[in-house]
C-alpha cells in the first residue's frame, strides 16, 4: 500500500516551516492592494520617477495620481483593468501592466546609476 504524505507534511517538505506558519496562524500571503516602498519617505520619489518614465514612453501621466498609468497601459494591451476589483484578470495579465511599469522603472534606474558612475570615474 502507498502511503502518501500529507498535506501539512508535504509544506514543511516543500517550503519548510514558512508557509505553513502564515498559513495556521491566518497571515494573508496575498498581494497588499497598495505596496508600500521599503523606506516610506521613498514613496514621493518612486511616483515622480514611475511619472516621469511613462511620459517618457508616451503615456499620459497624472502628477498627483501615477498609479493612474496603469490603466492606460491596460487598455493599450487589451487586458480589463478596472479601478476596483480585479480578480478575474490572469497573474499573465497582470504581470504585463506591472511589468510594462516596472520594468521601465528599473531600466531609468540602472540607467541613472550608470550615469552617475561615469560621472565620478
Amino acid at each position: 500500500m502507498l502511503l502518501l504524505p500529507s498535506f501539512t507534511e508535504s509544506l514543511d517538505f516543500i517550503l519548510g516551516n514558512t508557509l505553513k506558519n502564515y498559513m495556521t496562524k491566518g497571515v494573508s500571503l496575498l498581494a497588499r492592494k497598495k505596496r508600500r516602498p521599503l523606506i516610506p519617505e521613498a514613496r514621493e520619489g518612486l511616483d515622480q520617477l514611475k511619472a516621469n518614465v511613462m511620459r517618457k514612453q508616451g503615456y499620459k501621466t497624472d502628477p498627483s495620481n501615477p498609479d493612474s498609468v496603469k490603466y492606460e497601459v491596460a487598455k493599450e494591451l487589451g487586458i480589463p483593468l478596472k479601478e476596483d476589483y480585479n480578480g478575474n484578470l490572469t497573474s499573465k495579465q497582470a504581470g504585463k501592466v506591472g511589468g510594462n511599469i516596472g520594468g521601465n522603472m528599473v531600466k531609468e534606474m540602472i540607467r541613472m546609476a550608470q550615469e552617475n558612475l561615469n560621472k565620478r570615474g
